[in-house]
Formats: C-alpha cells, structure tokens, sequence
C-alpha cells in the first residue's frame, strides 16, 4: 500500500503538505486483523492512535453484569483512540474488529513530536475531535431522551446522509451489533423495524432497509420517538 497516497484521503490529513504526509507514514505501522480480534481493552495505556484502512472496528464499553454498550462503529479513513494521545492516559473504552481489518497504528510519542514541528496537524485533529464530541453528545441524548424507535430513525437518517440522501439502505453490521449501538435489545429491534414497517415508514429485507416515508422518520425523531 502507498502510505503517503491513502493519508490523503483521511479527512485527519486533509490539505497537509507532502512532506508532512511523508513524516506521517514514515512513523506509521500497518496492521492486519482477523475478524472479532482485539484492537485495545479500556484501561490498556494510550500508546498511539488508529486509523482504519478497510474493515471497521467497534468501540464499546462493558457494564458491571458483562452487557455491552456500542459508542460508535468506524470505517475506512476513520481515526479512532485519539484522546490519549493528548491525555497520555488510558484507553477510555474497549475496541475490536467486526470484520477483516487492516490499521494503521501511530504512535503517540512520535506523533506528538511531528505536532510539535507541525501544529496544522493539531488544529486538523481538534476538528475531527470537535466532530465525534458532536456525535457523542448527539448519543446521549438520543439514549436519554428518546425512546428506542427514535434512536433507530435517528441511525436511518445517519445512515442516509452518509449515502448521499439515498433511501436505500444497506446495514453492514448485524442487528446484534445495531441493537447494542441503539441501547436495546435483538428482539425489541426486531419488533420496532416490524412496527415501521407496518406504518409505511420503512421496507425492511433482511439488512436491507428502504426508507419510504423520510418526513416521518424526521417527525419520529422529534416528537421523541415513541411509535
């Protein structure tokens, strides 16, 4: 793989120089993964960061009694475990394969000495920060404040955005996974898909899901998500 060629395209290293792109791969790692393997565990030490090359990676955390609590799924170009680098502290959640994944590992000492010869690639960083800081406040409120069919219009709608306002659907994780991420359960996800279904919001095909009605997804979303 040509580093310097895929570090352009992460929106991290958006718009950096090709000398700064070379600094960045030459301190790089590359890393292949097997599916359902471990990245890091909360409270490994926070030794560096990743970005995700292909393949996607869950971060999670684990309540007291084992249940797991999805906090976002990443994809290709995707940076994830950023925070201790800037702490120098622990690993704040757990992260693991979903599929084959191919990293690519920077360590936290030598980047933070290309910050420190490059500040645009901190001020680049804060941004991708400030965007996941969004994202997280948006799941808080969306797992305190919305009921479970909210939560899932929500992740419908994201998921549209994210396909260029397509209303076809594709779900590249399991309903497992997609029930974790949401705060629920398989079963009640599976009767929510059938209730929308019935009410012409949705046509849901296995893990293929059409988006029918999009303003009543958005109404769902806010009258607080109660179907």
């Amino acid at each position: 793989m040509d580093v310097v060629k895929h570090l352009e395209t992460i929106p991290l290293f958006e718009g950096l120089p090709q000398e700064q792109l070379t600094d960045l791969a030459a301190i790089s790692l590359e890393q292949a993964l097997s599916q359902g393997q471990s990245v890091f565990m909360e409270g490994d030490e926070g030794i560096g960061f990743y970005v995700v090359v292909s393949g996607r990676v869950k971060v999670f955390k684990l309540s007291g009694e084992g249940k797991e609590q999805i906090l976002h799924i990443f994809g290709p170009g995707e940076p994830f475990g950023e925070v201790p680098v800037f702490e120098g502290r622990h690993f704040p959640a757990s992260a693991e394969t979903l599929a084959e994944t191919r990293l690519l590992f920077f360590p936290r000492n030598a980047f933070v000495a290309l910050i420190k010869r490059n500040p645009s690639l901190a001020l680049n960083m804060l941004a991708v920060l400030s965007r996941r800081l969004r994202r997280f406040t948006a799941l808080i409120d969306d797992l305190s404040l919305k009921e479970v069919p909210g939560r899932l219009a929500v992740y419908l709608l994201y998921l549209s955005s994210q396909n260029r306002e397509s209303s076809d659907l594709n779900l590249t994780i399991t309903k497992g996974q997609l029930a974790s991420l949401l705060g629920t359960i398989p079963e009640t996800l599976s009767r929510i898909l059938r209730k929308m279904s019935a009410q012409g919001l949705i046509e849901a095909a296995g893990p293929r899901i059409k988006i029918l009605d999009r303003r009543g997804l958005e109404s769902l979303v806010e009258s607080g998500g109660r179907l």
